[in-house]
C-alpha cells in the first residue's frame, strides 16, 4: 500500500512538473520556440536534403573548421573568430584577421552556435545559407584572405583529406571550394545548445528559477520578443534605430543592408558572447538591454528591469556538444606554403 501511495505521489509530482503554465503559454504565444527534445524532430529541422548530415561529413567538417591552412597565412581558422570554447565568438569588439587587420567596418564576430536556426547569415543578411557564410570569411582580405584556388590546392595536396572526402562523399567526389565549405557547414549544423529555457518550454516547469521566470515576464512585457523571437531568439533581419539613435553608431561605418535592416543577434548563450551589437561597443549585458529599450522600443528600461531580463538571459546558456580538438592531417611537399602578403 505504501509503495502504491509513493508511486502515486511520484506520478503526480511528475505531471505537475511537466504541466503547462500561463507563462509557458504566453512565451509560446509570443513566438518563442524551444529546441525540440526529440532527436528525430531536431534532425529534420537541421538537415539539408542536398547535403545530408552523416558522421563522416561532420568529422571532416570539424577538421576543416579547425584547420588554419584554409587561410593564406596558415594561422587563422574558422575557430579563430568563432571559438567554440568562447561561446562560438572571439570576445573582442571587432574581428581580427589577416596581417592582424581589424575588420574595416568594425564588425563583431557573431556566435556560430545555433547558427543553423538563423534565417539570415552575416550582419547584412546577404545570405540565408551556412555554406555561403563559410565561404565569405575564408576569401575576405581582412579575414582569412585565401582565394578559393589556394584552398583547393592545399586540401587536394593532402592524401588524408582526399581519402576522407571519398569516405564522406564517394570516390567520384570533386574536392572544390564549394565542397570544402559546404562540409564545414555540415559540422556547424550540429553546433546546437539546448538550455534550461528549452526545458521550460518543453514542459518542465521547474527548469527556471523564480527570478528567471520573472525575467522572462519582463522580457515579454517590455516587447523584446518583437525582434528576439523564434527558435533562435534572433537571426532574422530587422530595422535598426527604430526609436532613437544608437549611442555608439559612429563606431565603424556599418549601416545594415540597402534598406537599413540588420540581422538580430541570437540571445542564446548571450552571457558568453560579449561585447554586444554589430560593432561590439557595449560590454555590459544589462547596459545592452537598456540600450535596446531606447533604440528599438522607445522606452526606458530601469536598472531593476534590466537586471530581471539579464536573469532570464542567463537561462539561455546552453549545453554545448562535446567537441574534441581534431588531429589534422599533415601537409606534404606539394602543399602551398603560407604567405603573408
Amino acid at each position: 500500500m505504501k509503495i502504491v501511495r509513493n508511486l502515486t505521489i511520484s506520478a503526480l509530482s511528475a505531471s505537475l512538473m511537466f504541466a503547462s503554465s500561463p507563462l509557458m503559454t504566453k512565451a509560446k504565444d509570443m513566438g518563442l520556440i524551444a529546441i525540440p527534445e526529440s532527436k528525430a524532430v531536431l534532425s529534420q529541422m537541421i538537415d539539408d536534403k542536398s547535403n545530408p548530415i552523416t558522421d563522416s561529413k561532420v568529422e571532416l567538417g570539424k577538421k576543416l573548421y579547425f584547420d588554419p591552412r584554409l587561410s593564406r597565412s596558415g594561422i587563422i581558422s574558422c575557430n579563430t573568430c568563432h571559438n567554440l570554447g568562447l561561446g562560438g565568438a572571439d570576445g573582442i569588439g571587432a574581428a581580427i584577421g589577416h596581417k592582424w587587420t581589424a575588420n574595416p567596418h568594425h564588425l563583431n564576430s557573431p556566435t556560430v552556435y545555433n547558427s543553423v536556426f538563423f534565417k539570415a547569415q552575416f550582419w547584412d543578411g546577404r545570405s540565408p545559407h551556412l555554406a555561403d557564410q563559410a565561404q565569405g570569411p575564408i576569401q575576405a582580405g581582412p579575414e582569412m584572405a585565401a582565394p578559393p584556388s589556394l584552398v583547393e590546392k592545399r586540401i587536394n595536396s593532402i592524401p588524408e583529406y582526399i581519402e576522407e572526402f571519398k569516405n564522406a562523399y564517394g570516390d567520384d567526389v570533386k574536392i572544390d571550394f564549394e565542397k570544402i565549405t559546404s562540409t564545414i557547414s555540415v559540422f556547424e549544423r550540429t553546433l546546437i545548445t539546448p538550455s534550461r529555457f528549452d526545458d521550460f518550454l518543453n514542459g518542465k516547469k521547474m527548469a527556471l528559477s523564480k527570478e528567471e521566470k520573472k525575467g522572462l515576464e519582463t522580457f515579454i512585457s517590455k516587447g523584446c520578443t518583437t525582434c528576439h523571437t523564434g527558435i533562435a531568439l534572433g537571426g532574422t533581419m530587422q530595422p535598426f534605430e527604430v526609436a532613437a539613435k544608437y549611442t555608439f553608431a559612429k563606431v565603424g561605418d556599418f549601416k545594415g543592408d540597402k534598406n537599413g535592416m540588420v540581422k538580430t543577434p541570437t540571445l542564446r548563450n548571450i552571457t558568453e558572447t560579449a561585447p554586444y551589437f554589430h560593432n561590439g561597443a557595449i560590454w555590459s549585458l544589462a547596459q545592452a538591454v537598456k540600450e535596446m529599450g531606447s533604440v528599438q522600443l522607445g522606452i526606458k528600461i530601469s536598472d531593476k528591469e534590466a537586471n530581471e531580463i539579464v536573469s532570464f538571459l542567463k537561462a539561455l546558456k546552453g549545453r554545448k556538444p562535446q567537441i574534441t580538438y581534431p588531429q589534422l592531417p599533415e601537409s606534404t611537399n606539394k602543399t602551398p606554403k603560407p604567405t603573408f602578403d
